[in-house]
């Protein structure tokens, strides 16, 4: 029974369509309370008072929390916890917790938290990463502002430049980018009928979420409950806690059930953003186009508190060579605490920036030997057998050089005229950006469960904690399960991310899910299979070794006649089967010193093609057309990947013409922009399926590499129709007429 690589309807389709899935401000309770938090106007402050009087005075006030109220432990943290939910003390950027009011409607909470006045006593504030990391710089935590230095050493540089003939040395830069996501973060939070602290909301790991709400109420593991709503995007932003430990708290204190909403506004002043990173490059080749060497210096701006910003700083190292074999190669990596809004986990973990960089290397290489930039990438690109920096070798689905392969036989089909002699104001150009993406965390256990039930009265159940934010992993999930079982999709039914009943499957993130979580439920069922067996050989008076199970039935090996579905085993036994099935990628980890390991089990690769036309007396950039060739090892449901790539290539035009928040500037999408429906271009997705032996049926993942390659072929692309190169993103209207009049100049 064939259901891999089919195109049926997503599993949530059409509660969607009918607007029926119920999101976080969906969300209904009976007289529930209101939520509003108090935050700091300072970016560095010590606190000095909280004067509460008047806001107490407000009809319908509840309660006002501050940290005094917390139980537990006042710290959270995917890695480093060094963020405090209610700021005890000392505000580090400013949109920092410092009260939380309880409300018996949103009104009344919003017009108490206006009248909270808070006293401080300003601190000497930091807002660059190059002056935070100086030695007189001011302390923003007791242990300084150096988050993380990470390093990967392999070869011999020096040695590897002496033997290049052409040597490009430039520095990049990237800004805060915003997630975006249209649904704000919301919820709700009550005891539910045995007394957990219950907390429904937007979530990308309600397991983690569980752990972090445990630990800061001091309650055991098993009197929280974190259930998933219906989630309108994530994209990273809500793998942190938001809003759970506010819920939490009222909960936990005032035995009522509770709502929050934040405003856009909000979302914008207080959610993680995108690293910026300032990243210095330089390449080393041969006049053949061969690499000899490369050396990346990375500086990265974590804001006031660490969240991801380890994983970053190490996953932006070790991806900062490309997609390309360099035998030489020397990269710093380090990420400094600022006053500036915390920068966390956004699609990539700092892979889109650095693609950005090694890209414009390579085609400023190309251009310096006068060679054809998809070349020079085949020359270099890495295939099975190939050494990364990190010192891994590659032995499977290593498919980049056939997504080059068939992007430049679309270019050579479809070629441009660069100028238009009717629109002489017009430029148009083509550029090239490739990736390669290891999937899952880097060089750390990784590991997912799954659960499978057979009931007498037939029922399949499927459990999986796998928080699906839209990317499609229900759907996905439910093809592997039922391939597995040899039954139709339809007859199975999915509990997912609900930490009551279901185990812990890790992070939505790092496109591992269908790898990780698949492989999980590929052992689960393969359990379950044996035990079915062995009861099917009790039923039946044979031998185990004798039986299998085909297309949903157990069937004997030699005689013909002896085939029973699985429903009738267990209907027979007249107990309910349950196996559980985890999965844990085979990864290394790296070297402090050299970072040199095998970080990822397995890695997804692409290229993109860029068409633009570019307005040299606006600076207008239009994106006409993306061909986005990926190498997915294979495509559970073709449909839902080109519905990644068709998602990340929006996105990644976004981060590579308009996107830039601005601390203090930016409050909503009125000075926010992202592409609408007005900016997409013709989208070419074309798959490359080099199968991952590893994978569930072949499949590596897709969710972050759709979006990697998009704003260096589009930046690649700009610079072929202006003749000139912009190294800071976004290329914005002002960006590009500069480069404009500098090339005119």
């Amino acid at each position: 029974m064939e259901q891999i690589g089919l195109d049926i309807p997503k599993v949530d389709s059409i509660e969607k369509v009918l607007g029926e899935a119920r999101f976080g401000a969906d969300l209904q309770l009976d007289d529930p309370l209101y939520l509003k938090v108090v935050r700091s106007t300072k970016p560095h402050a010590q606190l000095i008072k909280i004067e509460m009087e008047e806001a107490l005075r407000v009809a319908g006030i509840e309660r006002i929390f501050t940290a005094k109220d917390v139980p537990g432990k006042n710290q959270i943290g995917t890695i480093t916890k060094d963020q405090p939910v209610l700021t005890p003390n000392r505000v580090r950027y400013i949109g920092e917790p410092v009260a939380l009011i309880a409300a018996q409607t949103m009104e009344a909470a919003e017009e108490a938290a206006k009248k909270v006045l808070v006293l401080y006593e300003d601190l000497p504030a930091v807002h660059d990463p190059e002056e935070a990391l100086r030695p007189q710089a001011p302390m923003i935590h007791p242990n300084g502002n150096l988050l993380i230095e990470f390093h990967i050493l392999k070869g011999d540089v020096q040695a590897g430049f002496k033997e290049a003939e052409v040597v490009v040395e430039e520095t990049y830069g990237t800004t805060w980018v915003d997630h975006a996501y249209m649904e704000p973060d919301a919820g709700i939070a009550y005891l539910d009928e045995v007394g957990r602290v219950t907390v429904v909301c937007p979530t990308q790991n309600v397991h983690y979420d569980q752990k972090e709400v445990a630990a800061f109420l001091d309650l055991p593991l098993d009197r929280v409950r974190i259930v998933q709503s219906a989630t309108g995007g994530g994209f990273g932003g809500r793998l942190d806690i938001t809003i759970q430990c506010f819920l939490a708290l009222v909960v936990f204190h005032l035995r009522r059930p509770v709502k929050m909403v934040y405003s856009r506004e909000e979302v914008f002043q207080v959610i993680s953003k995108r690293h910026p990173l300032k990243i210095r490059y330089r390449s080393g080749v041969k006049k053949d186009g061969r690499l000899t060497a490369v050396e990346v210096e990375i500086l990265g701006d974590t804001g006031a508190y660490a969240s991801y910003g380890a994983t970053v700083g190490i996953r932006s190292a070790v991806h900062a060579t490309g997609p390309y074999e360099v035998p030489n190669v020397r990269v710093r990596s380090r990420m400094a605490y600022t006053n500036n809004p915390w920068s966390g986990a956004m699609r990539g973990f700092g892979v889109p920036q650095m693609s950005f960089a090694h890209e414009s290397q390579m085609d400023l290489l190309a251009q310096a030997l006068g060679m054809d930039p998809i070349e020079i990438r085949l020359k270099n690109a890495l295939a099975i057998g190939s050494e990364t920096a990190t010192g891994q070798t590659l032995v499977a689905s290593v498919g980049i050089k056939e997504t080059l392969k068939k992007v430049r036989a679309w270019r050579d089909q479809s070629p441009i005229l660069k100028v238009d002699p009717k629109r002489p104001y017009l430029r148009k150009g083509i550029g090239i950006g490739s990736m390669w993406y290891g999937v899952g965390n880097t060089g750390i256990a990784n590991p997912s469960t799954a659960a499978v039930e057979l009931h007498p009265n037939g029922e399949v159940y499927l459990f999986t904690g796998v928080a699906d934010i839209g990317q499609g992993s229900d759907t996905v999930l439910l093809q592997i399960a039922a391939e597995a079982l040899g039954i139709p999709l339809k007859e199975i039914k999915l509990i997912r991310a609900d930490t009551a009943l279901t185990t812990d499957a890790g992070a939505t993130s790092a496109s591992r899910q269908t790898y990780v979580s698949g492989n999980a439920i590929l052992n689960a069922v393969t359990s379950l299979k044996q035990e079915i067996l062995k009861e099917a050989a009790s039923q039946l008076y044979e031998d185990e070794k004798d039986l299998l199970i085909e297309e949903g039935e157990v069937r004997h090996r030699k005689k013909l006649g002896i085939s029973i579905p699985i429903r009738e085993i267990v209907k027979r036994g007249q107990k309910v089967i349950r196996k559980e099935g985890s999965f844990d990628p085979e990864t290394t980890r790296l070297d402090p010193k050299t970072g040199q390991g095998a970080p990822y089990a397995t890695y997804a690769f692409a290229t993109h093609l860029a068409e633009v036309e570019v307005d040299i007396e606006s600076g207008k950039v239009r994106v006409n057309r993306i061909v986005a060739c990926h190498d997915v090892g294979r495509a559970i449901h073709p449909k839902n990947v080109i519905g990644q790539i068709m998602g990340g290539v929006a996105m990644g035009i976004g981060f590579a013409l308009m996107e830039e928040y601005i601390p203090g500037e930016t409050t909503s999408f009125v000075n926010y922009l992202i592409p609408t429906s007005m900016d997409i271009p013709e989208i070419i997705p074309i798959l490359v399926e080099a199968r991952e032996p590893s994978g569930p049926f072949g499949a590596k993942g897709v969710g972050e590499p759709a979006l990697i390659p998009c704003a260096p072929a589009i930046l690649n692309a700009i610079s072929d129709a202006i003749g000139e190169r912009i190294y800071h993103l976004p290329a914005n209207l002002e960006r590009v007429l500069e480069a404009v009049h500098k090339k005119n100049k």
